[in-house]
């Protein structure tokens, strides 16, 4: 049940926060401007020094209700279940890892990893993937999606790398069923600006509950 509500809440809140800092303490303040700005999925990747421990903080300051943590970047079983026992909710990597998608099934923690052609895809879903990463989306754009949805109706996708406020809207129309943003996010973080990062997550939030409602309508 726990891996269902995790996917659930994915889907449901549709936007999940891909973070990359320096250091630590970077890494959780902008954590907390995209909590800030509405953003309750977060995505903490394993290239930022110490992922563990900000993954460890975030998970005991936030109960899991009100945040999901995921651990990005994660290209091996190890690392995925060193992310795991520190709290993280999802496992997100760059790419298939056969050995990852068994230890996060064995721990009932969704895996998300990064795919691009329909043969890593397959791969992944008959390995039991329920979310494919759409990595890096900035190759193709939104109409790939709709060419993979073509042979793959089923396969449920999130891009990561080329979603923006401008765009936002046609990657839904494509059909996917989330989307991973980090720098089109964060990128004021990088000059001090975390209150820019509290506004661009409202303004995500407000741009893809938008773009769903006018999917229905």
């Amino acid at each position: 049940m726990q891996k269902i509500q995790f996917l659930k809440r994915i889907v449901e809140h549709g936007v999940v926060a891909v973070i990359r800092a320096t250091h630590a303490e970077e890494a959780i303040k902008i954590a907390n401007a995209c909590i800030d700005g509405g953003i309750s999925a977060i995505e903490v990747t394993f290239t930022v020094p110490g992922a563990k421990d900000v993954i460890e903080k975030l998970s005991l300051t936030f109960h899991q209700e009100k945040l999901l943590i995921g651990a990005g970047t994660v290209l091996d079983s190890e690392t995925a279940r060193i992310a795991i026992l520190a709290g993280a909710n999802f496992i997100v990597s760059p790419s298939f890892d056969e050995q990852t998608a068994k230890l996060c099934h064995r721990y009932q923690i969704p895996y998300l990893p990064g795919c691009l052609t329909i043969t890593e895809m397959v791969k992944a879903l008959e390995s039991g993937v329920d979310i494919i990463k759409l990595f890096p989306g900035s190759a193709f754009g939104p109409s790939y999606v709709k060419a993979i949805k073509g042979p793959l109706p089923y396969a449920n996708l999130m891009p990561t790398g080329g979603v923006s406020l401008e765009n936002i809207e046609e990657w839904v129309q494509a059909g996917v069923i989330a989307v991973g943003i980090g720098s089109e996010l964060t990128k004021p973080a990088l000059s001090g600006h975390y209150d820019e990062v509290t506004l661009r997550a409202k303004a995500f939030i407000s741009a893809f509950k938008k773009a769903k409602e006018n999917l229905k309508g």
